[in-house]
């Protein structure tokens, strides 16, 4: 069983935190000017994948 050999700091172990964050989805601009969430359909028009 892998068992650390010495205590990790506080400062280490918020640097190898910095990495876990949470990135926001990027909203989409369609042809008639709306815009929508990726993977949703138009509310408006009730487009999704252009069909």
């Amino acid at each position: 069983m892998a068992v650390p050999k010495r205590r990790v700091s506080k400062t280490r172990a918020a640097k190898r935190r910095t990495h876990y964050k949470i990135t926001l989805a990027a909203p989409i601009k369609d042809k008639d000017g709306t815009w929508r969430l990726p993977h949703h359909s138009n509310k408006f028009t009730g487009e999704y994948k252009k069909k």
